[in-house]
């Protein structure tokens, strides 16, 4: 469903939730925030994909339990067609085997469904600026996966420890002027970090960085 704007302001919002009463909810909310653009509240994964490729959103709030294709499904398939478009997952699921699934797929940032309303709004500007917003209770799950994970990804052995500090940082969700300041580097230094840790670990991405550190 199209929502017409007569005066979008800097983020174009769209989002998928099958609950007819949480989409009327959502719809009305966000709607009021001053600085979206509310542009697409679909019911569907394939309403998603039918049609937000034309409404291009800047943000798509996605969710993962969906009628036919799940969210994680959906995530994968308009991020080929909407590739500058980020997407964050808003779910009741904890679990990380799905919240890695969904960055595997393509999302930025991963929230739960009783995140409150402000936090919302602040993690929605959040990935739009390029950030990677998680909710704590995952982030901590994250944490502890990585603290427990044996890592065998190819050339992983070959990184040095600050290296490691600095994709303990990443898997957390810290963007990289997060990192800069939390490990005392300028943007140069995160940058050359970013460059050889790609190089050992053979990747291209920052979730493939991860993924791949984390043994996924």
């Amino acid at each position: 469903m199209k929502i017409p704007h007569p005066n979008p302001p800097t983020i174009r919002l769209a989002f998928v939730e099958d609950d007819p009463k949480l989409r009327e909810d959502l719809q009305e909310f966000l709607g009021r925030v001053p600085d979206f653009a509310l542009v697409g509240a679909c019911a569907s994964a394939e309403e998603a994909i039918a049609s937000l490729p034309e409404l291009r959103p800047d943000v798509v709030l996605m969710d993962i339990n969906l009628p036919g294709l799940d969210g994680v499904v959906c995530v994968a398939r308009l991020k080929e067609m909407l590739p500058k478009t980020q997407f964050m997952m808003l779910t009741v699921y904890e679990d990380h085997d799905r919240l890695f699934r969904s960055l595997l797929a393509g999302a930025s940032g991963y929230l739960l469904k009783r995140t409150s309303p402000s936090q919302v709004v602040s993690a929605i500007r959040e990935v739009h600026e390029g950030g990677s917003p998680i909710t704590p209770q995952i982030a901590r799950r994250i944490v502890q996966h990585f603290q427990t994970a044996q890592t065998s990804a190819p050339g992983a052995e070959a990184l040095t420890p600050h290296q490691r500090l600095f994709l303990d940082q990443l898997a957390k969700g810290y963007r990289y002027k997060e990192i800069a300041d939390n490990l005392g580097l300028s943007m140069d230094g995160v940058r050359g970090n970013v460059r050889r840790i790609y190089e050992k670990l053979h990747v291209h991405s920052r979730t493939e960085a991860v993924m791949k550190y984390l043994g996924h």
